[in-house]
């Protein structure tokens, strides 16, 4: 026998609106939470061209950490994503980008990656950079730099250059030397990215799940530079 006291369930009427109420609360939730990390944290990029290779594989999608240069600029070393400094792409490059409103909305794809480019940061601000020496080596500060993340027999590079890197500036290259039109190639233009122009850094290769590794910064390769380039006319 049923106590008076006992309330009766919800018809089931109720009990449905409730729980599609709860799940439509969940999915608006995880919407913002999904937005808030797009924007400030942490963003999906991928990889159009051969110009970081063999490091990044063309179609890799990589995460970008988005909070680092707002604590900090870049390390020498570190693989950024910018937005293009100074008509670095051709329009014919990026038209070749193909949206996607579904990936761009939850997160996993930029909302402007045909205006991005990825490269790795050489120098920083204040830095000298030269190449090459007698034996074809890149030197920073007057040091020289056994760059161990590019492939077996790849040049530092084919095109000589020496220049310093305004303050708030940066000096990219690619990891395909002969095949990246990297800051040697802007000599004319403005061949430095500024600290302003930077996403963020890149941190994980998530896709494909057979490439799938963290990225970090080859400290051991810029260790021994100094922070000026004091006494580089003597090398």
């Amino acid at each position: 026998m049923t106590s008076e006291s006992e309330a009766s369930p919800p018809p089931a009427s109720k009990r449905f609106a409730r729980g599609l109420l709860e799940t439509l609360a969940i999915i608006v939730v995880a919407l913002l939470i999904s937005t808030a990390l797009k924007t400030w944290v942490v963003r999906s990029f991928y990889i159009p061209s051969e110009s970081m290779m063999t490091t990044l594989q063309v179609d890799d999608r990589v995460l970008v950490n988005q909070l680092a240069h707002r604590f900090g600029p870049a390390d020498r070393g570190d693989i950024i994503v910018f937005d293009d400094p100074d008509h670095w792409l051709s329009a014919a490059e990026t038209a070749e980008y193909t949206p996607n409103p579904v990936l761009e909305f939850i997160g996993l794809a930029p909302a402007d990656s045909g205006n991005q480019l990825i490269k790795r940061v050489i120098g920083v601000g204040g830095d000298t950079i030269r190449c090459c020496d007698a034996e074809g080596r890149l030197l920073v500060n007057g040091e020289l730099i056994d760059e161990t993340y590019l492939d077996e027999g790849t040049a530092p590079s084919e095109v000589e250059f020496e220049v310093t890197v305004p303050e708030g500036h940066y000096w990219v290259m690619g990891d395909n030397r002969s095949n990246s039109a990297d800051s040697r190639y802007h000599m004319d233009t403005d061949p430095f990215v500024s600290e302003d122009d930077v996403v963020g850094t890149v941190f994980l290769i998530n896709w494909p799940f057979k490439h799938f590794s963290w990225v970090s910064t080859p400290d051991k390769v810029f260790a021994d530079v100094p922070d000026t380039a004091e006494g580089l006319s003597g090398n």
